[in-house]
C-alpha cells in the first residue's frame, strides 16, 4: 500500500501563479530555480514562422518551380498554426508568460 497523496488538478489560481518546473526536468535539482514558459515569445515566433513559411512556400511553388519544397513549407506552417492554437489555449487558461 502506497502512502502517496493523490495528485490534485491545478486550479485557475495555480495557473495564474505559474506552474513551477513545468517541462523542466532539472527544475529544483542542485539548487536550480524553477523555469516558467515564455508563452508570449512562442506565440510571436509561431505567428511569424507560419507567415514566412506560407510566403516562401508560395514563392517556391510559383517562381522556383520546386513544388516539393513548397509542400514541405506548407506542412511546417500547418504545424506552427497548431502550436499557435495550443499556446492561445494555455494563455486563456491563465498561465503566465
Amino acid at each position: 500500500m502506497s502512502t502517496r497523496k493523490p495528485r490534485r488538478e491545478p486550479t485557475r489560481a495555480d495557473y495564474e501563479r505559474g506552474l513551477p518546473d513545468y517541462h523542466d526536468p532539472t527544475g529544483g535539482w542542485a539548487g536550480a530555480a524553477p523555469m516558467y514558459s515564455a508563452l508570449t515569445l512562442r506565440l510571436w515566433l509561431a505567428a511569424l514562422g507560419s507567415i514566412l513559411c506560407v510566403a516562401v512556400g508560395v514563392l517556391w511553388v510559383t517562381i522556383g518551380g520546386m513544388v516539393w519544397l513548397g509542400v514541405v513549407l506548407f506542412v511546417v506552417a500547418a504545424g506552427l498554426v497548431v502550436d499557435f492554437g495550443w499556446i492561445l489555449h494555455r494563455k486563456r487558461r491563465g498561465e503566465p508568460g
